[in-house]
């Protein structure tokens, strides 16, 4: 019995590396749950395993937990041995895990080996580097997002992030346009009507002195 050994990455997080050696006969859900053994990961969560070329461009799909849209136009990985995929010795597959929040992985195949080991229980972990970013779910605050600080940083919360307390909200009313209090505003605007007043009133003076010269 040949033996598939898989390389798996987060497409985000090239650190995290899974090796997972799996039997050639054994299934696609064996090895999505193989992976998320390795992750800590809800393996119960619908996902998808594609066939693809060397660029990770995607063809026929494996599903895990279909929607129903899908099920009439995909295999299931239950169904589908993965020796019935393999076309390349270096076969590569792209995969999803999750569509409510998914998260992409790159999976390929790296080696095969002849004969089992008859001492190893197939799907086995032969090697594991990296941790496995955590999952955001509702109501986990300690959570990290796997697509890393950048993504949470397009999530930025303004007010949040600027210490914002219920109390400001009174300040923040009294304040007028641009951010200017209106006394300010006032202010300026009396500035203003001296600084013409002034300017206007030097030209009355001058025209005084102009119309002198004239007589």
């Amino acid at each position: 019995m040949a033996i598939y050994k898989f390389r798996i990455t987060f497409e985000d997080f090239d650190d995290v590396v899974r090796e997972i050696d799996i039997k050639s006969n054994q299934t696609f859900e064996d090895l999505h749950k193989a992976i998320h053994r390795s992750t800590g990961y809800n393996a119960e969560k619908s996902s998808s395993f594609y066939v693809s070329t060397d660029n990770w461009l995607k063809g026929d799909e494996i599903a895990y937990l279909p929607s129903e849209r899908k099920k009439d136009r995909v295999v299931l990985m239950e169904n589908s041995k993965l020796s019935g995929f393999i076309e390349d010795p270096h076969q590569k597959f792209y995969y999803t895990y999750n569509f409510d929040r998914p998260y992409d992985f790159h999976v390929e195949l790296v080696k095969i080996i002849l004969d089992a080991d008859p001492n190893i229980e197939y799907p086995f972990l032969a090697k594991s580097s990296g941790d496995a970013p955590k999952i955001m779910e509702q109501n986990s605050p300690q959570a990290v997002d796997p697509r890393g600080a950048a993504a949470a940083a397009s999530e930025f919360d303004f007010l949040n992030e600027m210490d914002f307390v219920p109390e400001d909200t009174d300040e923040l009313e009294a304040m007028g346009e641009m951010g200017i209090n209106e006394e300010e505003r006032d202010e300026e605007e009396e500035n203003e009507e001296d600084e013409f007043g002034d300017e206007f009133s030097d030209n009355d003076h001058y025209d005084e002195d102009g119309h002198k010269d004239d007589y």
